[in-house]
């Protein structure tokens, strides 16, 4: 199994980046997947979930409006599209992927971690 992670970088504030998560090893449509994200200091937090079809996500009060998350199921890969960047989004974001019927928000009803790409956001 395994979730390879890119698209982070260094950007400005009021910018944006477009996180992508590649999955390989099981079967991906079978997943619910999230994005989280882990300051320094702090717990990882839930960033945003999509259910098995695409169809029903979820994404942070923090993030809502600026943040979306999306699936390809042809291509086994997830997205985070992140606009209007603050520089309190500067963290690691990392992607998971559940064994659920439905969006799923806590850490501990994910299965399966990818490694984690670095956003930083500068004032």
């Amino acid at each position: 199994v395994q979730l390879q992670a890119s698209g982070g970088g260094l950007v400005q504030a009021g910018g944006y980046l477009r996180l992508s998560c590649e999955a390989s090893g099981f079967t991906f449509s079978n997943y619910v997947m999230g994005w989280f994200r882990q300051a320094p200091g702090k717990e990882r937090e839930f960033v945003a979930t999509i259910n098995l079809n695409g169809v029903i996500t979820r994404h942070a009060d923090s993030v809502k409006g600026r943040f979306t998350i999306s699936r390809d199921n042809g291509k086994n890969t997830v997205y985070l599209q992140m606009n209007s960047l603050k520089p309190e989004d500067t963290a690691v974001y990392f992607c998971a992927a559940a064994r659920a019927i439905t969006i799923v928000t806590r850490t501990s009803d994910y299965a399966y971690w990818g490694q984690g790409t670095q956003v930083t956001v500068s004032s």
